[in-house]
């Protein structure tokens, strides 16, 4: 079973017979129904905001933050300037190191959180605060 499925599992989906195709408990749909109308939101929409919240939450606590740790302290600031919206070149003036030097140091940060580029960075750490770094 994968993590996606043992999520669904989890929050009261059921699989139907396709497999990207689930059904609410009848419990949960109840549920689901009274806070999308409290928020004023249709209820899928209100579902999939919550399992990107819920999905976010998990991977924030349990994953991203042991990997952001293990990252160096110049890492740390070269992604957190990234997730700010810097370019490497702005990056480079503002640490004053070279823009191939952040360009290895963000490589070796994406290695380490396991992401092909930086727009999967951003949107890993997108519910993070950089503002102590916002230049």
């Amino acid at each position: 079973m994968s993590i996606w499925e043992r999520v669904l599992r989890l929050i009261g989906l059921r699989p139907k017979s396709s497999p990207r195709t689930y059904e609410l408990s009848e419990s949960m749909q109840t549920t689901l129904a009274t806070l999308a109308q409290h928020e004023g939101r249709p209820e899928q929409v209100f579902l999939q905001d919550l399992l990107a919240a819920g999905l976010t939450h998990y991977y924030s606590v349990d994953d991203v933050l042991p990997k952001w740790n293990a990252l160096s302290p110049r890492e740390q600031e070269v992604v957190a300037l990234a997730c700010l919206g810097l370019t490497n070149r702005q990056i480079a003036g503002r640490l004053r190191i070279s823009p191939e030097t952040v360009k290895t140091h963000f490589k070796k940060a994406l290695i380490k959180f396991g992401v092909e580029n930086r727009a999967e960075l951003r949107l890993l750490l997108k519910e993070w605060d950089f503002s102590a770094w916002n230049p």
